[in-house]
């Protein structure tokens, strides 16, 4: 039985009636306090219990990608260990990868609460949380303590954002300023333009914008570590294809598809009950299925464009072993989990992994890497 999907999400989501950003809270607190200990009891033996119970290791679902070795292709989005407070904890969850963020050079609260809402009916969360963080500087510090006691056994990404205080026209100065911070202490790093959550953002993913912001943050890298950019799902095809074109030029490592919608249509939700307010009139990006077949379309369309050419990272309405299918057939290298994580909990990783051998096994093949893309191909 699953103890989570029986038990525990219908206390705090039904009964308790818990506050989502509360819970998120607690729940990092614990993770981060696991991860200080692993190396001694309780702490240890928590860490082992969840590796054995929850990660699945095949030869068939490693990759090597832009230089990184992925144990598997599922990792865990920005904005659930927004501080990298839980780093070396995440593998023994089962996932590939981890992406730590969003991060901003200023530290900075966020939005006012409440600012998290849980969307049940559509299997979704509206959140319009702003990049709350503890800075570039704190993330730094906490990684390279991190780093050379428990070094993470998968690859770390980490989101950058613009802080709220920075003009627009000083964005690609403050970017650089969190990267050079951090640009040791990340395996891979995410230009983050598509938050619908701070104002102005996401008119970074405009090309001229854009191109200032990836400029800086290439010639400062001098070891190439490899960068992505977070583009929207609201993005026109137009625009998609400028994005594309500005990834050719600088090199980047590829594109991740994508960030939350601002979009409403086809909610079964009328009202949230703590704001008494229908979604259509409250503020904020909203993650899960509902962006789940836009995100797919996009990378679909990123795939053709580049010929299969440039990763991509898939996010957007993952719950089950299909949905991560249908992103790698459609071209994702990797995919990313939140949402559906915490709808599901932790083992979905478990069963998404296992039901992406049992595809494997269905469709012949002995990787998963020859999985990418492989619907747009046979079409």
């Amino acid at each position: 039985m699953d103890i989570y999907q029986a038990l525990i999400r219908p206390f705090f989501f039904d009964l308790l009636d818990a506050d989502p950003e509360w819970l998120h809270y607690s729940t990092i607190r614990s993770l981060s306090w696991l991860a200080k200990n692993n190396h001694r009891p309780p702490a240890s033996w928590i860490a082992k219990r969840l590796q054995n119970s929850l990660s699945v290791t095949d030869k068939r679902l490693e990759q090597t990608l832009f230089g990184l070795h992925f144990p598997n292709p599922v990792g865990l989005a920005a904005g659930f260990d927004k501080d990298g407070v839980a780093t070396s904890i995440w593998s023994s969850f089962g996932f590939g990868f981890a992406e730590v963020g969003t991060v901003t050079f200023v530290a900075q609260p966020g939005n006012p609460r409440p600012r998290l809402f849980r969307l049940p009916l559509d299997k979704a969360a509206l959140n319009r949380m702003g990049f709350n963080n503890s800075g570039a500087a704190a993330m730094a510090t906490r990684l390279a303590a991190c780093k050379q006691k428990f070094p993470p056994a998968i690859p770390i990404g980490i989101n950058l954002g613009k802080s709220k205080v920075t003009p627009l026209e000083a964005a690609a100065e403050d970017y650089l300023n969190s990267f050079r911070l951090l640009k040791e202490l990340g395996d891979y790093f995410v230009v983050n333009v598509s938050s619908p959550n701070t104002p102005g953002l996401r008119s970074l993913q405009d090309a001229t914008m854009l191109s200032s912001i990836l400029a800086a943050l290439k010639t400062e890298s001098e070891s190439q570590k490899p960068i992505f950019v977070k583009i929207a799902p609201d993005l026109e095809w137009e625009a998609i294809a400028d994005i594309i074109s500005l990834a050719q030029t600088y090199q980047l490592a590829g594109i991740i598809a994508t960030n939350t919608t601002i979009r409403r249509d086809g909610l079964k939700t009328q009202v949230i009950a703590k704001t008494g307010k229908s979604p259509q009139e409250e503020a904020g990006g909203i993650s899960g299925m509902p962006v789940r077949d836009r995100a797919t379309e996009i990378i679909r369309f990123i795939w053709q464009q580049t010929q299969g050419k440039i990763p991509i990272i898939g996010v957007g309405g993952i719950f089950t072993p299909e949905d991560a299918w249908e992103k790698i057939t459609a071209g994702a290298c990797l995919v990313q989990v939140y949402t559906g994580w915490i709808y599901s909990g932790p083992l979905m990783i478990r069963g998404i992994l296992e039901g992406l051998l049992a595809k494997l096994e269905q469709t012949g093949l002995n990787s998963i890497s020859q999985a990418v893309g492989l619907e747009v191909i046979r079409f």
